[in-house]
């Protein structure tokens, strides 16, 4: 039975999504092409019909995490987010959780592609929380920017270091609990101390 190439770009999109999912959860080398077509309902021989490699299936699957993230993200409040993210629930949930913390140690050994998958995923995070500040010169727009690159830097490596601690580690939540109150209270809507 010939598939329609409706269905054949449905069952691709199955494929990124799926991987997407699976290389959060795992890492890029702890899943297998066999794996993670078979977690998507297909078999391993028809992988190569779709991408030209495992590189390009990580670029797309990095490119469909960050959009995920993106249409999540849209119109929520920055603390009630900032919350979340930093939650033992994030923090033990990284197949549905933010793509930078799942793979940013991974992608920086892989190739050109995937790397360049995660500059634009990250310049667009960085894009999307420009403009909220109001300023309007070049200084304060600079200056806006450093702080939305300290900000995502703290948050996504506090995610990674209590990961990277025993599940029932006081340290891993204590990670998430420092940064979570630093990052709250340098918010510019935060009560004076």
């Amino acid at each position: 039975m010939k598939v329609t190439k409706a269905q054949a770009q449905a069952n691709r999109a199955h494929i990124v999504e799926t991987a997407s999912t699976l290389f959060r959860e795992r890492g890029y080398d702890g899943v297998g092409v066999a794996d993670l077509m078979g977690a998507a309902g297909f078999t391993h021989g028809g992988f190569y019909k779709h991408f030209g490699s495992k590189a390009d299936l990580m670029a797309e699957a990095a490119a469909c995490g960050f959009a995920t993230s993106a249409e999540a993200l849209a119109g929520t409040d920055l603390r009630a987010f900032l919350t979340y993210y930093l939650s033992r629930e994030h923090r033990d949930t990284p197949g549905q959780g933010c793509t930078m913390a799942a793979l940013c140690t991974d992608a920086a050994r892989q190739p050109a592609s995937v790397k360049a998958a995660f500059a634009t995923g990250i310049q667009a995070q960085l894009e999307d929380g420009s403009g909220r500040d109001g300023h309007v010169d070049a200084a304060a727009a600079e200056r806006s920017r450093a702080r939305r690159i300290a900000l995502i830097a703290q948050a996504v490596g506090a995610v990674v270091l209590s990961r990277s601690c025993p599940d029932d580690a006081a340290l891993a939540d204590e990670i998430l609990d420092a940064c979570r109150n630093d990052i709250l209270a340098r918010l510019p809507d935060a009560p004076a101390a």
